[in-house]
């Protein structure tokens, strides 16, 4: 029985424990929900619900496609290199979902549980554009089965009121720039005594907290 348990525990046949929680960090009932949301006392993976305030939905058609692009860009730069002070990113994820329990939600995955925590501890009761950051360990670990496989909206006939995540990407050139900035600040700063090899990870360079 215990394995049994073990083997279905977070998903849709498991009748205590929230799927969708565990599958995508946040449930649309919230603290309604008749199943449990248990928050991870470590994780690899934090969450900053409602930090992204996306113009495109908030001033709808005020902007167009460009600037919403470039507007994005800023903030995602931004939030990169703030959270590489911490420690070793891997994925940076943004929601573009217009639903309550998604919208503008920023999950960031370390490659260590450590320097997820010290990014929690430090960004909880900071502020960012006027307003104050929350920020959770999340049990999000793999973002392929937390995302729309719709290709974020363009086939997915909920769009941004689907109950998975549709992901936000940077333009491809701030992703190079990203990258390429990224593997530089490595170069110079060195091997991380915690492992071998290393991901990406880039030097910060724009403030605004």
């Amino acid at each position: 029985m215990a394995n049994y348990l073990a083997s279905i525990f977070g998903t849709e046949q498991d009748k205590v424990n929230c799927s969708f929680y565990y599958k995508i960090g946040a449930c649309r009932h919230g603290d309604r929900c008749s199943r449990k949301h248990v928050k991870p006392s470590y994780s690899q993976t934090i969450l900053m619900p409602n930090m992204y305030q996306n113009p495109g939905i908030e001033n709808k058609g005020k902007m167009n496609a460009m600037q919403l692009q470039n507007h994005f860009d800023a903030f995602y730069e931004d939030v990169w290199c703030e959270l590489c002070n911490f420690g070793e990113l891997e994925e940076l994820v943004v929601c573009d979902n217009h639903n309550d329990h998604l919208i503008g939600n920023v999950y960031a995955r370390f490659k260590y549980e450590e320097d997820a925590q010290s990014a929690c501890d430090n960004l909880t009761n900071r502020w960012y554009g006027g307003r104050p950051i929350y920020c959770e360990l999340s049990p999000v670990t793999d973002f392929r089965e937390a995302c729309c496989r719709l290709n974020s909206g363009e086939g997915c006939v909920r769009g941004g009121y689907c109950n998975f995540i549709h992901r936000k990407d940077p333009s491809p050139e701030m992703d190079r720039e990203i990258r390429l900035s990224t593997k530089k600040w490595l170069q110079e700063r060195g091997r991380d005594p915690r492992s071998v090899s290393r991901s990406p990870s880039p030097e910060p360079t724009r403030r605004r907290y």
